[in-house]
């Protein structure tokens, strides 16, 4: 049965999985108290850094933070570490009163749209213990960046929604979410090409085709709640998701009924998703569809001028119904980047912190050099990539030293015709929101994913990140750009203020100090 978010979703999830998977029941209810913590942990941080406007000032004190709201009340919690991935916050007080849940906490705040706010909060809080009850026995180190992706159970670092998942019942996550490790089977809708709204980009390929037909995958969660109306028979395509869930690998060998689901080099294919998971709703706009090509061929040629230390995963093809409901992008896996036969694989930054690598100091300063030098490049180049552990992956020696950057989906990239003109690179054909020449929002981009998102979750906290980062920022070249991450503070998304802020779209930014040289 599915069940809308309420107040207490930790309860009407353990319904219904009494009733689907009886045997997480106990390690679910085990798994609470520590998913409370992870998500309280991360609210905590946006009521410590984000410009929230009912919060009126901080103060810093021998036992912790206080927060005065502008109302008069305080809260009170432990010193914050912007950086810090682990769930160090096991409560806080309101006026004295101590709450042990985020979503409580919202509650309590009542502030405008908290109410909605705090019934996300108690979802997530609900959908990681889940996560975290049916994560894989011990097994043996994954082989491709895909089994690596199952491998990340808690979600976004810093997000406070990292698990929110209204829209699924408890059956839904256990069929779709790429923790749960499900082989999920994707409809195949069908187009006439050169039909009204049908616009097809790219190299389109021969499996998604039936004659002038043209084969859309379909997401069996998009089918059911969105699309309410069936596609192709057949067992569909059997795909494993990855870690954004609306995207998902294919298997290496063939698409035919009786294909496999081993999964390495077989393309990654994104669907439409139309549910708010984290803060997005998973579509994909006409005009993205549109401009797949372009930016993916723009990316490729600047990726070249990086010395071989980055590579852009192609865009192969991409299709709309002229809709955001029904769309789809195909691209290349990340693995096919590894050397070939030299021991390499291809590692999610996101699922760096499972293989215990961070744990080396001189790994880590490896890594940031690494991640810096790329990024910093490039965005002196003109272009600032959107650099969190998503989006990025790493390429891995046989040792397990960093040697080689993998980044994938271009949406949201932003490209600096100025730059690229002062640097002699063709502008690509494109305008919009890529588009923008402002240093603070280039640098915004690339800092608040790279540095405050991808290399603060890997190091997990602001001490390991300023080690790292104080033997690294010496050696690279001196820019502007460095200069301005140098001297801090640190952009970095104001997730909580942005979802309680429906009415203005887009991002809006806080700041994080610098980590300690």
């Amino acid at each position: 049965m599915h069940r809308p978010p309420t107040p207490e979703a930790e309860a009407a999830l353990a319904d219904e999985l009494a009733a689907v998977r009886p045997d997480l029941a106990q390690p679910y209810a085990d798994a609470l108290p520590g998913a409370r913590a992870a998500v309280l942990s991360r609210l905590w941080r946006a009521l410590a850094y984000e410009p929230l406007p009912w919060i009126a000032r901080r103060e810093h004190g021998h036992d912790g933070l206080t927060v005065h709201l502008a109302d008069g009340r305080r809260l009170h919690g432990p010193h914050p570490d912007p950086y810090a991935t682990a769930a160090y916050v096991t409560e806080v007080r309101l006026d004295g009163r101590p709450h042990d849940r985020a979503a409580r906490l919202m509650t309590a705040l009542a502030v405008p749209y908290g109410s909605g706010f705090a019934a996300e909060l108690d979802h997530s809080a609900a959908s990681l213990a889940l996560s975290r009850a049916n994560r894989p026995a011990t097994a043996g180190e994954p082989l491709t960046s895909a089994e690596w992706e199952q491998r990340i159970v808690d979600g976004h670092p810093y997000h406070p929604n990292c698990r929110s998942r209204p829209a699924f019942s408890v059956a839904e996550q256990l069929a779709y979410a790429p923790e749960h490790r499900p082989v999920v089977r994707l409809g195949l809708a069908g187009l006439a090409a050169g039909a009204d709204g049908c616009r097809v980009v790219g190299d389109w390929p021969e499996y998604f085709r039936d004659g002038r037909r043209v084969l859309v995958p379909v997401h069996p969660w998009q089918t059911e709640h969105v699309l309410k109306c069936p596609t192709a028979p057949g067992p569909g395509v059997p795909a494993r998701p990855l870690m954004s869930l609306r995207t998902l690998a294919l298997p290496d060998s063939g698409l035919g009924a009786g294909a496999g689901v081993g999964v390495g080099t077989g393309p990654h294919i994104k669907t439409t998703l139309s549910s708010r998971l984290t803060s997005s709703v998973r579509d994909i706009s006409v005009a993205s569809v549109e401009r797949s090509m372009t930016v993916s061929a723009f990316a490729e040629s600047v990726a070249a001028r990086t010395d071989g230390l980055l590579h852009v995963t192609r865009t192969l093809g991409a299709v709309t119904a002229g809709t955001p409901d029904l769309a789809a992008v195909l691209r290349e896996s990340p693995d096919v980047y590894a050397g070939s036969g030299a021991g390499e694989r291809v590692v999610p930054v996101a699922a760096l912190p499972a293989t215990g690598l961070p744990r080396s100091r001189p790994w880590l300063a490896g890594f940031a050099r690494l991640a810096l030098t790329v990024g910093l490049r490039l965005l002196d180049l003109g272009v600032a990539l959107e650099a969190h552990g998503q989006n990025l992956l790493v390429v891995l020696s046989p040792t397990g030293a960093p040697v080689r950057l993998v980044y994938r989906d271009l949406a949201d990239i932003r490209i600096s015709p100025a730059r690229l003109a002062r640097h002699g690179v063709p502008v690509p054909d494109l305008t919009g929101r890529n588009i923008t020449d402002d240093p603070a929002a280039l640098r915004r981009k690339l800092f608040g994913s790279l540095v405050a998102g991808a290399l603060g979750a890997t190091a997990g906290s602001a001490a390991a990140l300023g080690e790292a980062l104080s033997t690294v920022v010496r050696d690279l070249p001196r820019t502007a750009d460095l200069t301005a991450l140098r001297e801090g503070p640190v952009p970095t998304k104001a997730l909580t203020l942005m979802r309680l802020t429906p009415e203005r779209p887009g991002d809006i930014w806080a700041e994080v100090p610098s980590p300690p040289a």
